[in-house]
């Protein structure tokens, strides 16, 4: 062991020292120096089976990543913080004070099984516990690039039956928008139009619309990074008579300008879901959600020929996957492409059809390939 590894004893404490590529670790090794033999030896197994990770990362706790996590979205203004720190309540629960080295999977298995069970509470959805997971595991992955662990363990998921992938055709939106109070119908319009997120939109000032440039600029979205939405035709004509709809009456019959692109008497609209439910019902298709006029843009732009990579950048999708779980195809699409594949086949000449024309007893046979002779 000496030439690996060496004990020293500074006090009433035994020390051990060994190098892992070529770096020197030093730290305690207990009171009495079996002990710390003990424990060189460990370090040394950990060294020559690959699975050491050194003295500063079995001091990192789950509680630590979730803080530096939280800390990078508030630093990079991403509005998904406020999503996280509520995932992150029942994993931090969990976990405690647990060391990140030590949440293995199958410690990640037992924290799925308690969110399934959850005695004498509301049973939660599958959707919800991997938003939990995929919280934790944004922690890990940025915990990593950051030197803070070398390893990041297996997290399983779990599948979503119950996925939403509501959308709306064209006359169901139409008729749930003349349901909706003017202000929140125009909401509704931008997002279908759009892609953006509801509260991408609801926060909208004028301090955003550049309308001499026709462009819609944020700087910060629930990810962290800026977009530009261009404004041309429908869009351009809402934003237009927002513009107009900037005036309102204060209770005390001053006229008063608003900052808000959308506002309701110069408050912005806030929480309209039992508008939304109303409107949906009377619209007879109850039970939609409005981020599903989210997963409608992405679908309609796809259908309409738009680039993928575009219709990422307006909608704001980060990710390929994530862009795919919007581009929902339904049975209408499906149904239209079978009839062009049957089209275009019909339309495809036979391979081989001869002609026969007969003259004095004998017959040609002349291919109608298509090679224009005849």
């Amino acid at each position: 062991m000496r030439s690996e590894g060496r004990i020293f004893q500074r006090g009433a404490v035994f020390w051990i020292a060994y190098y892992v590529r070529g770096k020197e670790f030093r730290e305690a090794g207990g009171k009495t120096e079996r002990e710390a033999t003990k424990k060189l030896r460990t370090r040394l197994a950990e060294k020559h089976g690959d699975r050491f990770v050194g003295p500063e990362q079995e001091r990192v706790t789950v509680a630590d990543l979730l803080d530096s996590f939280a800390l990078d979205l508030g630093r990079r203004g991403a509005k998904a913080l406020k999503s996280h720190l509520s995932h992150v309540k029942p994993v931090r629960q969990f976990f405690g004070s647990d060391r990140a080295v030590d949440v293995t999977t199958k410690r990640l298995e037992a924290f799925i099984a308690a969110e399934e069970t959850r005695p004498g509470k509301k049973k939660k959805s599958p959707a919800s516990i991997n938003r939990e997971m995929a919280a934790l595991r944004g922690a890990f992955n940025l915990a990593r690039k950051q030197g803070q662990i070398s390893r990041i363990p297996y997290f399983p998921m779990l599948r979503e039956d119950d996925a939403r992938q509501g959308f709306f055709e064209k006359e169901e939106f139409e008729k749930v928008a003349e349901a909706l109070p003017l202000a929140v119908a125009e909401v509704a319009r931008f997002a279908y139009l759009s892609g953006w997120r509801k509260g991408e939109i609801l926060s909208l000032t004028w301090e955003n619309v550049d309308r001499a440039a026709g462009e819609v600029r944020i700087a910060t979205s629930k990810n962290g990074h800026g977009r530009m939405l261009p404004l041309t035709g429908a869009l351009a004509d809402l934003i237009e008579r927002r513009w107009e709809a900037r005036e309102y009456q204060t209770p005390a019959k001053i006229t008063a300008i608003s900052p808000h692109v959308f506002h309701e008497r110069g408050v912005p609209v806030g929480d309209f879901r039992k508008a939304w439910a109303s409107a949906c019902e009377t619209a007879e298709v109850s039970g939609r959600l409005f981020h599903d006029l989210r997963r409608t843009a992405v679908r309609n732009m796809i259908r309409a020929g738009v680039p993928q990579t575009v219709a990422m950048s307006i909608s704001g999708h980060r990710t390929v996957s994530m862009f795919n779980r919007y581009n929902i195809t339904s049975n209408e699409d499906k149904r239209e492409a079978l009839i062009r594949t049957e089209a275009h086949l019909a339309a495809i000449p036979a391979e081989g059809n001869v002609t026969a024309i007969g003259g004095h007893g004998q017959n040609t046979d002349i291919s109608t390939s298509g090679n224009g002779k005849g």
